[in-house]
């Protein structure tokens, strides 16, 4: 066989297999071969297609939680028995004895690091226009942390810094221009902000979409009536199907749901991916392929650095990802334009998080029993709870403990009986969201 006819049939192979071009050196698969990884440096590359600057303004240096705080805040509200509170609950209520001194310090220690942190703000942009900085007096430091705290919990970092954001416009060859803003702003003691240079992008909100664009996408991915409104009427707790979320601790988190590749660099983004991979290859290809983004047969994403062709899988993948806002633009351009990306959020949610299917074990008066949580819950109102609780943590728990709950205050024998108290099941869910107020949503009988 001649060079050039084993090239030819090295490119043949590499189409067959899907893109597994070539083997790495150690014998790690290749996603993408040589002239590929070259292709998408150079695409990237472009003049005015990646742009960084400093925001406008007065002065580019603000306050904002450091992702260390919010490390240790999440260590705090773990020993404080509350760790399980929503997200969008920012000092959630203690399961136990907390001692007194501990909010104290942790209050004190706060205001003084913000107040420290706003004097090097105005300092830093005082310097920056050429202005002499404002007067600053800041509080009194807080004493030593209590030596209780300091063992359950480990040593303070700086609560909060100044840093000065970048902003970030990504130009694609449609013509179509993204831009992000890093540092993203957080509330003072959220617990999951993890990347100083990771951005946010809500998206498009699901209402706003015509109304028959949206039936005809849900009808497409094999969505009921019900189904849809229950979806629909959780997506604003999460993002449209162009969101992009890349500075907590999902790490990449895309679309209505928030499908998150989390720490493994695969997570539920990563079965998302797969899925189009296989049911729409051609569309993949186009949605992100090309772009230099791929995903494992096992769910792992996987990214060419645009700057260097390296291929990376996994965790340095999502890491890539968050550092570098070209590859972050990927996921909100397909989720903006691509009706199949769109379609493929809509099934992967429904298998991966609708809850009606679930089989729900517990123990009543020493005897376990099964139900099918669509057996119980059946207004749209109900199952959007579950849903919401277990799109945001992954389970739906605790719902069998409820379950047990109400089966004893009312001396029920069979599970299924408690359809019957189905308002009073839900109620003990709530999450994020009381969707037992929305009148938008069948509601449960009284």
């Amino acid at each position: 066989m001649t060079g050039l006819a084993r090239a030819m049939w090295m490119g043949i192979a590499a189409v067959v297999i899907g893109g597994m071009g070539s083997t790495k050196q150690g014998g790690t698969p290749a996603y993408f071969t040589d002239d590929e990884r070259v292709r998408v440096m150079a695409y990237w590359n472009e003049p005015g297609r990646y742009i960084v600057s400093a925001p406008k303004g007065d002065g580019p240096w603000v306050v904002r939680l450091t992702p260390a705080a919010s490390i240790w805040f999440l260590a705090y509200n773990r020993a404080c028995g509350a760790a399980k509170a929503p997200p969008t609950q920012q000092v959630p209520q203690a399961s136990g004895t907390v001692p007194a001194e501990w909010e104290k310090w942790v209050t004190a220690k706060l205001e003084y690091d913000l107040a420290r942190a706003r004097a090097a703000a105005d300092a830093a942009n005082s310097l920056a226009v050429g202005r002499q900085p404002s007067p600053q007096s800041l509080p009194a430091p807080p004493p030593a942390v209590p030596q209780s705290l300091l063992q359950a919990v480990g040593n303070p970092p700086p609560f909060a810094a100044a840093v000065a954001p970048m902003s970030y416009t990504v130009t694609l060859d449609s013509g179509t221009t993204v831009s992000y803003t890093d540092q993203v702003p957080v509330p003072k003691r959220y617990a999951y902000f993890r990347y100083a240079e990771g951005v946010i992008y809500p998206g498009t909100p699901l209402r706003s979409l015509p109304k028959q664009d949206l039936e005809k996408l849900f009808t497409g991915a094999g969505l009921t009536p019900f189904e849809a409104h229950v979806m629909a009427a959780v997506s604003p707790l999460e993002g449209g199907f162009d969101a992009i979320n890349t500075y907590d601790t999902g790490v990449v988190s895309v679309g209505f749901i928030q499908f998150a590749c989390l720490s493994s660099g695969g997570g539920s983004l990563g079965a998302l991916l797969l899925r189009e991979k296989r049911e729409a290859p051609a569309d993949f290809e186009r949605d992100f392929r090309r772009f230099g983004l791929d995903v494992t047969p096992d769910g792992l994403l996987v990214a060419v650095d645009p700057d260097t062709g390296a291929e990376l899988i996994g965790q340095p993948a999502a890491l890539k990802i968050v550092q570098d806002k070209r590859l972050t633009a990927v996921f909100q351009i397909a989720g903006a334009h691509s009706d199949t990306f769109r379609r493929m959020q809509v099934r992967e949610a429904k298998q991966r998080f609708y809850p009606a299917d679930d089989v729900l074990t517990f123990t009543v008066g020493g005897k376990d029993l099964s139900v099918r949580v669509g057996d119980i819950i059946r207004s749209e109102a109900g199952m959007a709870t579950l849903f919401d609780r277990k799109v945001n943590r992954g389970t739906l728990d605790p719902l069998p403990q409820v379950m047990s709950q109400v089966m004893t205050e009312h001396s029920l024998t069979d599970p299924k009986a408690l359809s019957a108290y189905e308002r009073e099941i839900v109620s003990a869910m709530r999450y994020r969201r009381n969707f037992l107020a929305d009148a938008t949503l069948t509601q449960p009988a009284p």
